[in-house]
């Protein structure tokens, strides 16, 4: 069964380029577009990790990290904010109302998609480094 994603993004051409790679690469992905339909998406579907962005309409993805985060049902989906906020002020915040990672929409180095195969194949990892033991 494929991994899910969420991305919770309001900007159109951001979910569109994302959810065209992420598809490409085996994932299922859902949408949502602003942060209300976002949480009602993560407690309905359960994704396997989020894309969160901050700036969100009706809520801000901090909140929906917040909110999340601190429910033992949710709190295990790892959170991966994609943000225009590049200050450490934001980053800290976005840290400490439980996103796991922070990442910003300026990133050239494929931050984001090494940081989603981290959190979602790291057992590819790990067979593959028992497969090179055993012929060793």
């Amino acid at each position: 069964m494929n991994k899910k994603i969420l991305i919770i993004e309001d900007y159109l051409n951001i979910v569109e380029i994302l959810t065209m790679r992420l598809e490409s690469m085996g994932f299922t992905v859902i949408c949502a577009h602003d942060g209300q339909e976002g949480l009602k998406l993560a407690r309905e579907e359960m994704p396997d990790l989020i894309i969160l962005d901050v700036l969100l309409p009706k809520m801000s993805g901090f909140k929906v990290s917040r909110l999340l985060k601190f429910d033992d049902r949710f709190k295990h989906i790892p959170i991966i904010m994609l943000t225009s906020r590049e200050t450490k002020r934001h980053e800290q915040l976005g840290i400490e109302t439980g996103a796991d990672e922070y990442v910003y929409k300026s990133d050239q180095k494929g931050t984001l998609l090494k940081l989603i195969n981290k959190y979602l194949r790291p057992v590819v990892v790990t067979e593959v480094n028992a497969v090179a033991s055993k012929a060793k």
